[in-house]
């Protein structure tokens, strides 16, 4: 006589239930995230034009070292790194420290406004950027009436100048997200520690920074990273307002990236190293920020 088949313990039936749930996510993530990135490792090693590839090793991450036009979009994005991103996080916090005081009046509409930005088209927003700091646009005509300028400033043609419009740009947009991971941990802080230091003689300047900055450690270092990533990863604005000029003096590394498969004659495989040359970038940036704050799971 046959015995009857155990029946499957309930912790095996959970596990079947929960990977049967999370199948097809891991299918697509896997199809669509990780197989691209292993296919784009691989073609970093090829050159050619085309489809025309044949390995050639690490000849491809050699040639970064003397290609002047990529160290020249290295020197741009870094720059738009080291002044935007400090400027961005220091004024968004300064924002969300004025927002999340209970006394100022209309705080939802003042959060909204800034976090709009955000929310806006890319193309859309970089387009409008171009026309208000043309030559003759709104922003050269405001300074000009004002009398803070004797001739209008060549925002888009200039090297220097450009640049400042696009830093310009990417802080108008980008601090209102940041400011929204501020005030979500500064509604977090217990409200008695202010307080009690208030009671021991504190001052705004001094509970900021030793209270709200140390308390905001983690929310600070991750909007950081984030914002050094989405800056090593600049296009859209670098397209759309001066399209990497003057002479390459906007060009970011993920422009130099679009040039290189699509505008120039396609070099898919050194296009791809170029991308991973951020993907080193990333990683080193974020694990000096990680030993910079002192987290030990950096």
């Amino acid at each position: 006589m046959k015995q009857a088949k155990s029946p499957l313990s309930l912790d095996r039936r959970n596990g079947i239930t929960g990977w049967s749930f999370i199948l097809i996510s891991v299918v697509m993530i896997s199809t669509f995230y990780f197989y691209p990135m292993l296919q784009s490792l691989i073609l970093s090693f090829k050159t050619g034009t085309g489809a025309n590839l044949t390995f050639t090793g690490f000849d491809n991450y050699i040639r970064l070292f003397s290609d002047r036009t990529f160290i020249t979009a290295v020197k741009n994005t870094f720059i738009y790194l080291l002044i935007q991103v400090p400027v961005m996080i220091i004024l968004a916090m300064m924002i969300s420290v004025l927002l999340n005081d209970s006394k100022l009046k209309f705080r939802g509409f003042f959060r909204t406004a800034i976090f709009l930005p955000c929310v806006t088209s890319l193309v859309a927003y970089s387009i409008i950027f171009k026309y208000l700091f043309a030559g003759d646009g709104l922003v050269n005509s405001l300074l000009l009436n004002i009398h803070l300028i004797s001739q209008p400033i060549q925002w888009i043609t200039d090297p220097f100048w450009a640049k400042v419009t696009i830093i310009i740009a990417i802080t108008w947009r980008w601090t209102g997200y940041n400011m929204i991971f501020y005030l979500s941990s500064l509604q977090n802080i217990d409200n008695s520690i202010y307080e009690a230091a208030r009671i021991d003689g504190a001052n705004s300047i001094q509970q900021f920074f030793k209270i709200t900055v140390p308390l905001m450690k983690p929310i600070i270092l991750f909007t950081s990273i984030t914002s050094t990533i989405g800056t090593l990863q600049l296009f859209d604005e670098i397209v759309n307002i001066t399209k990497g000029g003057p002479g390459n003096a906007t060009m970011s590394i993920s422009h130099y990236i679009y040039n290189l498969s699509f505008k120039y004659t396609a070099d898919f495989g050194y296009a791809a190293t170029v991308s991973y040359s951020i993907v080193i970038m990333i990683i080193v940036l974020a694990f000096i920020q990680f030993k910079v704050a002192g987290d030990k799971n950096g």
